[in-house]
């Protein structure tokens, strides 16, 4: 229940290319979320791809700190907020998250808003 699989992280390139050119996106600082419903089945009813700016971030500890608590908002909270009303809907989505913030938020803003 509380757990990241490979199955849920969105690897492959041709669905990465299809979400950016197809899907739509909104904003909800610091994030940009893009997001596409499938029509093919899917394993799980969410895949997801997290991103941080190397341009904004130079530093790969940083970029992977914020990454890591993405990662970890989206665990702890995927059940209750993403996964029950796609299953009641019976849906299949790939999601992209991208962080777009100017610092390094705390842990406890990217919770609140993942």
């Amino acid at each position: 229940m509380y757990t990241f699989t490979k199955e849920e992280r969105l690897c492959n390139k041709r669905l990465i290319d299809e979400l950016f050119h197809n899907g739509s996106s909104f904003l909800c600082y610091p994030f940009k979320a893009s997001r596409l419903l499938m029509t093919e089945p899917q394993q799980v009813p969410a895949q997801i791809v997290f991103s941080v700016s190397k341009k904004r971030y130079k530093r790969a500890v940083d970029r992977n700190q914020i990454k890591r608590h993405m990662r970890e908002a989206y665990r702890l909270s995927k059940q209750q907020q993403l996964y029950d009303q796609l299953n009641n809907a019976d849906k299949r989505i790939i999601l992209s998250v991208g962080y777009i913030g100017k610092e390094i938020a705390p842990y406890e803003l990217i919770e609140k808003k993942c």
